[in-house]
């Protein structure tokens, strides 16, 4: 039996003037990118294809073979989400510096990171909401472990070991409070901006707010001392 064959819209312009056909790796690299922007924006309820197929220059029908699903397409949008963060996780260099320094450093990785990736924010804030349904499905995202919990791990039993710090501080509540103390202002940015009338993402505020964070970290730190735990 003879079928139409399928045609796209590059198929039908002129040869002078159709785009390059893009590798499968391209394609899933700008469809991942559109749906981010989408994902982000939306959340996975709001997103649409149709609008990722407009961002990415793609076709449903690539989406679904590269994905199979909306679903599948939100999953690997976090994994890939997810991992651009630890691949910059993996290039922090902070093993050479005092513990206290260390950790601060650290800090100051993760602010920056959130300040610069306010989809990652986003796409975290709507996946909180559905209580990780998605995140839960996802084998790479549960496999993931973040390199910052590592280095957070071996800067405080470093500490420990100088005479720094105390044996008290648990690396994951260290690592949640610097998560906090980094994106909580742009979780909840437009509440707050507008219950108090102040506006969250003029760069003077948080810059302000960014060492305020930093001082408190280090005033926790250094109060977490051997010698001030005696005191205490």
């Amino acid at each position: 039996m003879y079928r139409e064959p399928i045609t796209t819209d590059n198929d039908r312009q002129p040869a002078s003037r159709r785009r390059p056909r893009r590798s499968a790796v391209q394609n899933r690299h700008e469809i991942l990118r559109a749906a981010a922007v989408e994902f982000s924006a939306y959340g996975f309820a709001g997103a649409r294809i149709s609008r990722i197929v407009k961002k990415a220059k793609s076709n449903p029908r690539m989406i679904y073979e590269l994905f199979g699903s909306k679903s599948e397409l939100y999953i690997a949008t976090l994994e890939s989400t997810l991992a651009a963060l630890r691949a910059e996780e993996l290039q922090i260099d902070v093993e050479h510096l005092d513990p206290i320094e260390g950790l601060l450093a650290l800090f100051d990785f993760m602010n920056g990171h959130f300040e610069r990736d306010g989809q990652l924010v986003s796409l975290l804030r709507a996946e909180n909401l559905m209580k990780a349904r998605y995140m839960k499905k996802s084998s790479p995202i549960r496999e993931m472990s973040s390199p910052v919990l590592a280095m957070t791990t071996r800067l405080l039993a470093r500490g420990v070991a100088e005479g720094k710090l105390s044996g008290e501080i648990d690396p994951l509540q260290l690592y949640v409070m610097i998560a906090a103390l980094s994106q909580f202002h742009l979780a909840n940015i437009h509440t707050l901006s507008t219950m108090f009338e102040c506006d969250l993402s003029d760069m003077e505020w948080r810059n302000q707010r960014r060492q305020e964070a930093r001082r408190m970290i280090a005033a926790y730190l250094h109060a977490r001392g051997p010698e001030q735990r005696k005191k205490s």
